[in-house]
């Protein structure tokens, strides 16, 4: 029969970061099952690679401050390019929600985030109309990371510390003993573990409710348009956000490479390719990761407005895709444990695991370790906060 100390169910980014802190804190009896035949097919896969510390609230602030200087200065190139992130207003009211966020982030510590007008934009973001802008912020230390090279950095560094990685193995259920968990059900048999850490993103709602637990984390598929422009785009061209429409745009990156095919390429001078794309209101539940064609008419018509380079732009249909958000009311993650004694949640990232996974990691190791995470306060985050009606805010969802 398998044994672990430690069973951390799904191989993404942010399980791959919950065995590396554990390893680090010198555990070495950690078993990942990762329930396809190599890591990378889920949403880690899908991301686009955004990092940014331009939130409303305190956690995701703080989360964001560690895990980019956690990224930046990390012995791993997970090729960090703080090209900046913009965020737009159009009405009154939107701008002084940034104005106050801003405030706050600098109060937070967030270095280099400014208040910009409409004209600054339209400098840092030639071509963009910016006609109907109020004004915006801009943090020029948030940028573009390499999801898969962070889970590779992860998951390599936690093997050398001992973890093993199990492929085609998809966890099923736990055993429950005494309100104790004592093993984790799998496709392949069970795995005897004391402790158990759900890490499986938009599904983690399945695994919980086989111990009873309503996790409120649903998936909902999120799409991106992969186009190529008729010039080239700015070599500093950041990611732009309409605050208002969720709408959104930045250079497009390849990432396949992280994957142990060579080195990263140098920047193109010619590069066109751009992603764009908006949270779909009329987007049902589910879990489907197919490419709906009709999107792409939804976006272009919200491009034809803001950039003519976007608008004029030729849509790259092999490259499209989608992936899944997991969602939880509040668009916070859910961090720790819950009333099965051994049994852990990392999950609920409403598309912020992989910037916030150096933070997870950590806080996930000193919960299960230490009972509580010492370097950032995290309880904030926990599953009863639902209970007991102590939801966090977040406008800025995007």
């Amino acid at each position: 029969m398998n044994r672990a100390e430690i069973v951390i169910i799904g191989g993404g980014v942010v399980g791959a970061s919950v065995a590396f802190h554990l390893t680090e804190r010198g555990v070495r009896d950690v078993l990942i099952l990762e329930s396809e035949s190599r890591q990378g097919r889920g949403s880690t896969g899908a991301a686009t690679g955004g990092v940014r510390a331009q939130f409303e609230t305190d956690i995701n602030i703080k989360m964001s401050l560690y895990s980019i200087d956690f990224l930046k200065n990390w012995e791993f190139d997970c090729e960090y390019d703080p090209k900046g992130y913009i965020f737009f207003a159009t009405t009154d009211d939107q701008f002084e929600y940034l104005e106050r966020n801003v405030r706050k982030q600098r109060e937070l510590g967030v270095p280099d985030v400014d208040i910009v007008d409409a004209a600054e934009i339209g400098r840092i973001v030639p071509g963009m109309n910016t006609d109907d802008i109020t004004g915006g912020s801009f943090g020029q230390h948030d940028g573009f990371v390499n999801p898969l090279a962070i889970m590779r950095g992860f998951t390599e560094g936690a093997l050398r510390g001992g973890a093993r990685i199990e492929f085609g193995q998809e966890a099923t259920g736990f055993r429950v003993e005494g309100g104790r968990i004592t093993g984790v059900e799998t496709t392949d048999g069970m795995v005897v573990c004391d402790t158990a850490v759900v890490c499986t993103g938009a599904v983690a709602f399945e695994l919980a409710a086989t111990t009873g637990i309503d996790l409120p984390v649903t998936p909902q598929r999120r799409q991106i348009v992969w186009s190529r422009t008729r010039e080239p785009l700015p070599s500093d061209l950041p990611m732009v956000i309409d605050i208002g429409t969720g709408f959104h745009f930045r250079p497009a990156r390849e990432f396949t490479h992280a994957m142990g095919s060579g080195p990263k390429p140098p920047y193109d001078a010619n590069r066109r390719d751009i992603l764009f794309a908006y949270p779909d209101p009329d987007e049902p539940t589910s879990v489907s990761t197919s490419f709906d064609e009709s999107f792409i008419a939804k976006v272009y018509e919200r491009a034809k407005h803001r950039a003519d380079f976007l608008y004029g732009s030729e849509v790259v249909r092999q490259k499209c895709r989608a992936g899944l958000y997991e969602n939880t009311p509040d668009h916070h993650a859910i961090l720790g444990g819950c009333g099965v004694d051994g049994l852990y949640f990392a999950c609920g990232f409403s598309g912020h695991g992989v910037m916030h996974s150096p933070a997870t990691g950590r806080a996930l190791s000193e919960i299960i370790l230490d009972g509580r995470a010492s370097f950032l306060d995290v309880s904030c985050l926990s599953l009863d906060r639902f209970e007991k009606g102590e939801q966090l805010h977040e406008t800025a969802f995007i």
